[in-house]
């Protein structure tokens, strides 16, 4: 079993920055990618980014790309989401996932065995 814990959402300004976090317990040597979803009010869980174990390829959704950074811990328990340039569009519950069958940084949700409960970011003013 794997755990994983959310932080760093909050409220933010447009055109602001969050960094979020995401700490993985357990059977971390289990894990191979890693990935961050959203899913805003009214709309379906939809993929931001992923990046495989040892970091060398990342993944990110047309709409975040150039604004966010996925990266990951040497030690292989954290994941983090930097957020740049935030719109109100970015406003949504953010999750973090990982995989243990999966070796590359893919987007399809039924690829991820283990989520974590997610982290509330707002972008208003």
């Amino acid at each position: 079993q794997v755990q994983l814990v959310e932080s760093g959402g909050g409220l933010v300004q447009p055109g602001g920055s969050l960094t979020l976090s995401c700490a993985a317990s357990g059977s971390i040597f289990r894990i191979n990618a890693r990935a961050w979803y959203r899913q805003a009010p009214g709309k379906e869980r939809e993929f931001v980014a992923a990046i495989t174990w040892s970091g060398d390829r990342t993944n990110y959704a047309d709409s975040v790309k150039g604004r966010f950074t996925i990266s990951r811990d040497g030690a292989r328990n954290t994941v983090y989401l930097q957020m740049n340039s935030l719109k109100p569009e970015d406003t949504a519950v953010y999750y973090c996932a990982v995989a243990v069958g999966l070796t590359s940084p893919g987007a399809d949700p039924a690829s991820y065995n283990y989520w974590g409960l997610g982290t509330q970011v707002t972008v208003s003013s």
